[in-house]
């Protein structure tokens, strides 16, 4: 689910989900989930550079799902955030099967980085631009997530909310060298102000973290951009996310929260529950996200 929100004119966020693409490609209104299931590849099949086996799309990734929070203003931001949500999953794809996967996040993502750069010094009213990324890659059993910025993953497991990112914005890295309280940082002045975000120079080498999460059926991820998490308390999140078994009626939920808690900015959440393992040596799950 995303919105222009309260305040903006414009929506400079973006996001990608698998077998739909990104916000240009979703149906209008995007009041629909998709359902993937993964399955380990079977013996003998054969994944191309494309991203498929001989048999024919490839079952044993989901994903990447991605949420983009760009920033430079209108143009600068929208055209950011679209950089990094259609370059992402190509580079991915390409890398996955000859590199770790962890790796292959990382380099997929520094090269969205060094494209966004490029186009900054080739077009003027981009000069500024720059995004967020948070994205989750499921592979049979287990996820992989990974953000640069202040745009969040969580996962709820029971009734247990993980913070599985790090934002990297002033206002945290003064928490980590003791500077202010964690209790400052919500209103503090640098608590928007990021040092590491794609466009960067200080983002060359993608994320710094690469996380590995086992699943369990019924776990529910969360990516979203900081216009839901900089207004919505992490105990709120905790009750909204349990509240419903419909991904996107929770996504709904989620966003209206947000607005309601008078957010300032673009407001984008994308909901992922693990419906089922299988019995297999290597679990499935089934992944159903919600726009």
């Amino acid at each position: 689910m995303t919105t222009t929100g309260n305040v903006r004119e414009h929506n400079e966020d973006n996001f990608f989900v698998p077998g739909r693409g990104s916000l240009s490609s979703w149906p209008e209104g995007l009041d629909s989930s998709v359902e993937v299931v993964l399955q380990p590849l079977s013996e003998g099949s054969h994944a191309t550079d494309n991203g498929t086996t001989r048999s024919g799309a490839r079952s044993d990734i989901g994903g990447p799902f991605i949420v983009a929070d760009g920033m430079g203003g209108q143009l600068a931001g929208e055209q950011a955030s679209r950089i990094a949500v259609e370059l992402i999953p190509k580079e991915l794809l390409a890398r996955l099967d000859s590199q770790d996967d962890q790796e292959a996040i990382r380099q997929a993502i520094a090269v969205a980085n060094r494209e966004i750069i490029a186009q900054a010094h080739v077009v003027p009213e981009c000069s500024n631009m720059g995004t967020t990324v948070v994205l989750a890659v499921f592979r049979p059993g287990r996820a992989l997530i990974a953000g640069i910025g202040d745009s969040r993953a969580y996962r709820l497991r029971g009734k247990v909310l993980d913070r599985l990112t790090r934002d990297h914005d002033l206002a945290s890295a003064l928490i980590s060298a003791g500077t202010i309280r964690p209790e400052e940082a919500r209103n503090h002045q640098f608590r928007h102000v990021l040092y590491l975000y794609l466009g960067s120079p200080e983002a060359r080498d993608g994320p710094e973290d690469v996380r590995l999460e086992d699943l369990l059926p019924g776990d529910r991820f969360l990516l979203a951009s900081d216009g839901l998490t900089g207004v919505v308390t992490d105990d709120a999140l905790t009750e909204l996310l349990g509240r419903a078994d419909d991904p996107h009626q929770i996504a709904q939920d989620l966003v209206r929260a947000a607005l309601q808690n008078e957010s300032r900015d673009n407001v984008t959440c994308m909901v992922i529950t693990v419906e089922a393992l299988n019995d297999e040596s290597e679990k499935a799950p089934s992944v159903e996200p919600a726009g």
